[in-house]
């Protein structure tokens, strides 16, 4: 696994990007809309704040054993950002989020981007995928149902985990406790 940062993956109508403080100019407006915020919280970030961010987010973890990936999502037919997709990664098991700008939403952007994070993770080396998806989130269940991960029976700060083994195929499987 690349210790230096994360390496581009497309997908058939996406180029996952690794986040560079350039893009937060073009993401101030991708993640303006406060919609986005219900079910994570927070709210829409300046530029300034999000440069600071992601300032941060590309210098990496502070944590030699956890490597921060982050990456921005490229719409290739009109070269427009549309959201991002992340992993927080620790041995062989990584943590995965992902947000697509309300704009860009419904066209199925945010399962095809997290589809190929799955499989550029697999390709890297991971092999446990995890994410925490709100319950009443159905569009982010849809999500992570389309990246081949499956709900499990533990809960985290209010949110569902969902988790994905990619050393048996990669089918969906529950969570082993422990």
């Amino acid at each position: 696994m690349p210790d230096n940062g994360p390496e581009a993956f497309s997908t058939s109508r996406l180029d996952a990007l690794p986040l560079d403080v350039a893009h937060a100019d073009e993401m101030t407006a991708v993640l303006a809309d406060p919609a986005l915020y219900t079910y994570t919280g927070g709210a829409p970030e300046d530029t300034d704040t999000l440069r600071a961010r992601y300032a941060r987010q590309s210098a990496g973890s502070p944590d030699p054993a956890e490597q921060w990936w982050n990456w921005v999502l490229r719409v290739r037919a009109d070269g427009c950002l549309a959201g991002y997709v992340q992993a927080t990664v620790r041995g062989s098991r990584a943590e995965i989020a992902w947000v697509v700008g309300g704009a860009w939403q419904g066209r199925g952007y945010a399962k095809e981007a997290a589809a190929g994070l799955v499989e550029h993770l697999r390709d890297e080396g991971v092999r446990t995928v995890l994410a925490h998806v709100h319950p009443g989130h159905t569009a982010s269940a849809a999500v992570a149902t389309a990246a081949g991960l499956a709900p499990t029976d533990v809960w985290e700060d209010g949110e569902v985990r969902w988790h994905r083994d990619l050393t048996d195929g990669g089918a969906p499987q529950a969570e082993q406790p422990g």
